[in-house]
């Protein structure tokens, strides 16, 4: 479990397949301070297990399913990540609960600077819209933030946005991101929980769920 508050950026620094997946070096000298191998360490939002590891580095797997659902398929070396390590059960919840569990890919819509603060909005899968709202929680690329503005229901493209901070732009990778780039996205489990509970809601006779 993790909190989505981004401890360190990482480099990536080597991608190499691996069965039908790949196997990731991640350079990240606080992550493997303290860390043991199977320990969960969280890459831009996608919890990993750490299978091999050395003095400023670990290695972990990524099977296709990760691949497939998050943008973890377009590492590279060279590639900065956000890194975070599982939360300490005495530790403070100072973001939200995080799964390291991506649920999809968005895409960066529009940058808008300011003085200080910086509004991202991110295109989203239309399956994701219901479970995003204004002042929610949400995780993009490992990073806990709150929604700021989302499109109505009705909306064609369905976005996001967030507002960013100084320290978010500077401690995490999303001080860089770019017009077109991918980022993961990971939305509030308890607006899943309700979600799948109301699939299951019993329907009454006019059809209607209650």
């Amino acid at each position: 479990m993790f909190t989505g508050i981004i401890e360190e950026q990482g480099t990536v620094t080597a991608v190499t397949p691996s069965g039908d997946g790949v196997r990731l070096t991640v350079h990240a000298p606080l992550a493997v301070s303290d860390a043991h191998h199977g320990d969960s360490i969280a890459v831009s939002g996608v919890c990993l297990t750490v299978i091999d590891q050395g003095e400023d580095w670990f290695t972990a797997d990524v099977m296709r399913q990760t691949l497939d659902t998050s943008a973890a398929g377009a590492a590279q070396p060279g590639t900065r990540v956000n890194i975070e390590r599982a939360m300490a059960a005495h530790g403070r919840l100072g973001g939200h609960i995080v799964q390291g569990h991506v649920d999809g890919v968005g895409t960066v819509l529009e940058i808008r600077p300011g003085e200080q603060w910086r509004v991202i909005r991110i295109g989203m899968p239309a399956e994701l819209a219901p479970l995003v709202v204004d002042k929610g929680s949400i995780t993009i690329d490992g990073v806990s933030l709150t929604v700021s503005d989302a499109s109505p229901a009705d909306a064609e493209q369905h976005w996001l946005e967030v507002s960013l901070i100084p320290e978010t732009l500077e401690v995490t990778t999303l001080g860089v991101r770019t017009v077109g780039e991918t980022v993961n996205l990971e939305t509030d489990i308890l607006a899943r929980h309700v979600q799948r509970l109301l699939a299951f809601a019993p329907e009454t006779n006019d059809g209607e769920s209650r």
